[in-house]
């Protein structure tokens, strides 16, 4: 189970931190990601991060501005977003996969949270 939060409204050039806290599995286990999504869009990627942390991958639209990390002690996920844009308003996800790589496309992603709303005003 999957459990997001940190969201808000900033205005753009700001800042907010996602978090995601996992339980009922083994969380290092899992390569995990954000995606986030808007009405009538697909869910879209923004950042993932393999098991042990070696990898990670983002969306060309948040490289230099969004950072992904991962606590597996604590079992959590969080995501950094800085210099936030008005394109970057979305309800955020995070998701979990078990697959042998870190996968960019949800449909690979087995396990997903709540959601969170990111808002930024212009």
């Amino acid at each position: 189970q999957l459990q997001a939060y940190g969201g808000g409204l900033v205005q753009a050039g700001g800042s907010l931190r996602l978090s995601c806290a996992a339980s009922g599995g083994s969380f290092s286990s899992y390569h995990m990601a954000w995606f986030r999504q808007n009405p009538g869009q697909e869910r879209e990627f923004v950042a993932g991060i393999s098991r042990s942390s070696i990898i990670t991958r983002y969306r060309e639209s948040v490289k230099g501005r969004f950072t992904i990390s991962r606590d597996n002690a604590r079992s959590t996920v969080d995501l950094q977003m800085n210099s936030l844009k008005p394109e970057d308003t979305a309800v955020y996800y995070c998701a979990a996969d078990i697959g042998p790589v870190l996968p960019t496309t949800s449909r690979r992603y087995e396990c997903w949270g709540q959601g969170t709303q990111v808002t930024v005003s212009s």
